[in-house]
């Protein structure tokens, strides 16, 4: 399986897991996504100082994922491909910040580098929650979902074409990668060029099975908005999900956790 191939794999494997039987299937998409944003903000706003609060957030990401029948292992996994670029923001944070913070024995360790790993940290679990929130509920109705909160119409629709047209994207790719390699009598490095040629005839080709698909959605009467076959329920359920969740959220983040620590070490 190709790069190429495996990334249109893992994309279909995150719309299997959206037709799922859990509790958190069950919940209304506004909702899941008002509390993701409730938990994304929640751990955005720690102090990047504070390691010992964000990792207390860990526990919700593995919560939810084990209330909506997820291996967390799955969601970790998928998270790290964000890794890279959550590395770039944060690499120059240990570099320019030496001040000392930690003293482990012998070892001192930099606030740059504690604000690196929290900045590492906040990042996975921001796209760990977003990794739940769309396995649980799927695209379409997260869209329609906030179109109901109140987000606008051409917001969401754009959202939607997006990640729809990023399996077109992958699915064309995928097919030029097998003509390619058809053709190419074992050789697997190609000059610059000849990739940027790949490229150009990639975007050529999405762009006219965009077109495509765009003429066929005008036909079955699509208007701009996000069309849904079955109606949103908002139940008691949802209502205690969101209440129950702010509650611990908000507990966690005015808890001061370094001060426990600190006192659960002291009586030891």
């Amino acid at each position: 399986m190709t790069a190429i191939e495996r990334a249109l794999y893992e994309l279909n494997e995150i719309d299997g897991y959206a037709a799922g039987q859990s509790f958190m299937h069950s919940l209304d998409p506004r909702s899941k996504a008002l509390v993701t944003t409730l938990y994304i903000i929640a751990v955005l706003s720690f102090r990047l100082d504070s390691l010992s609060g964000i990792l207390f957030m860990w526990i919700f990401p593995i919560l939810f994922s084990a209330l909506g029948g997820i291996s967390y292992n799955r969601v970790f996994l998928k998270s790290l491909y964000v890794l890279p670029l959550i590395l770039f923001i944060g690499m120059f944070n240990p570099v320019m910040n030496r001040e000392p913070m930690l003293q482990a024995g012998s070892i001192t360790v930099s606030r740059g580098w504690v604000e690196f790993i929290s900045i590492v940290l906040r990042g996975l679990l921001a796209v760990q929650a977003s990794l739940i929130l769309v396995m649980t509920t799927g695209f379409q109705k997260i869209c329609y979902g906030l179109e109901r909160i109140g987000m606008p119409a051409i917001f969401t629709t754009q959202l939607l074409m997006v990640y729809r047209y990023l399996s077109v994207l992958l699915q064309e790719a995928a097919s030029m990668d097998n003509a390619r390699r058809s053709r190419g009598y074992g050789k697997r490095s190609y000059s610059p060029r000849l990739w940027g040629i790949f490229i150009g005839q990639l975007l050529i080709r999405t762009v006219a099975r965009a077109e495509r698909i765009h003429r066929a959605m005008l036909s079955r009467g699509f208007d701009g908005t996000v069309a849904l076959r079955t109606r949103l329920h908002w139940t008691m359920t949802d209502t205690l999900f969101l209440i129950i969740s702010t509650a611990l959220f908000t507990a966690t983040r005015l808890t001061d956790f370094s001060y426990l620590f600190n006192m659960i070490i002291s009586r030891q």
